[in-house]
């Protein structure tokens, strides 16, 4: 990285991030096991996106705001109980939830992310510099590109929330991630580390094991496709029964 510079306006940042040298940066946490040449870093960490805001209807997720935020958000608390809670805690520790951000676990659509796939099955949007806002179900489907993700922007719908992942280890990267959440009889459940990006789909309560068959699934060195697919549908009874128990 040749150069480091912290713009003033979300347009600074904007325009020099239009240069494919170039690279905006969160957390620093993935990055830095990459390989390659940068030659402007961008750090949005000036700008204001560092917070969690709550209204009588939604939350707004600044792009800069930590998972560790995130985890202790007494806002978050009240409304999904330990939903946020569940999807971070595996995450490495305390120290990485205190750097890794929002905006670079939702921008960067890894595979193995257990924040997107929790942020899934919420009534979640993402607001984009340029493209403005925009459904999370519809942007992780979105090619890249050099727009920049402001913030998250979660509603207070009422609906009830799971987590659940499968881990070899306690802090290693997931086998699989599932999530769910259930109003007005819809569910919506969301699997990821299939090991592709996580996905989500629309069914009922009674259809949830069903439903997890319809994801892909594949194979790498943390399991098989098979092993995976057995997996899903384990989850999702799990996720299930929490729903139906109100244990959420």
């Amino acid at each position: 990285m040749k150069n480091y510079v912290k713009p003033g306006t979300l347009e600074e940042a904007y325009e020099m991030n239009q240069k494919r040298a170039n690279r905006i940066i969160g957390g620093m946490m993935w990055i830095r096991m990459g390989r390659g040449n940068v030659n402007t870093v961008i750090d949005l960490s000036g700008l204001g996106f560092d917070q969690i805001t709550e209204t009588e209807t939604e939350f707004r997720i600044g792009c800069m705001s930590t998972l560790r935020q995130l985890e202790t958000h007494s806002g978050l608390k009240e409304t999904f109980g330990d939903f946020f809670k569940e999807c971070t805690r595996h995450i490495v520790g305390v120290q990485f939830r205190n750097g890794a951000t929002v905006g670079g676990s939702i921008f960067g659509r890894y595979g193995f992310s257990d924040i997107l796939t929790a942020f899934l099955v919420l009534d979640t949007k993402v607001k984009l510099y340029k493209k403005g806002i925009v459904p999370l179900s519809e942007f992780i489907r979105m090619d890249r590109d050099r727009d920049i993700l402001e913030e998250l922007i979660v509603a207070k719908d009422g609906r009830k929330a799971v987590y659940l992942s499968e881990r070899r280890s306690q802090t290693d990267f997931p086998v699989l991630t599932c999530a769910a959440s259930e109003k007005d009889g819809t569910v919506l459940l969301s699997i990821g580390a299939r090991p592709m990006k996580a996905d989500v789909t629309e069914t009922t309560i009674d259809e949830m094991e069903q439903a997890a068959d319809t994801f892909t699934y594949g194979s790498n060195m943390r399991g098989s496709g098979e092993y995976r697919k057995h997996l899903g549908r384990v989850l999702a009874g799990r996720a299930k029964k929490a729903l139906e128990e109100g244990n959420v």
